[in-house]
């Protein structure tokens, strides 16, 4: 597909350079950027699963659904009044 965009030209002439660079053309050097740009955006960024450790004895109280941060603040909320 053709079409017409506007690029600054210190990016233009960096992307030209590099098309120069590795042999390929211009076109597959921005096709390039533009598939790993939305590549990276969709797999968004990786997330660390974290693991709470309760202590005492049986653990969380009835009820209390860690994954559930608002209704934990309800709760806590309730032991507080």
């Amino acid at each position: 597909m053709r079409t017409t965009i506007r690029v600054n030209d210190d990016l233009l002439s960096r992307a030209k350079a590099e098309a120069l660079r590795s042999g390929r053309t211009l076109t597959a050097v921005i096709e390039d950027a533009l598939r790993q740009t939305l590549s990276a955006k969709k797999r968004g960024p990786e997330k660390r699963r974290i693991r709470l450790k309760a202590s005492g004895k049986g653990g969380l109280c009835p009820g209390v659904d860690l994954d559930r941060s608002a209704e934990l603040l309800d709760i806590l909320d309730d032991i507080h009044r």
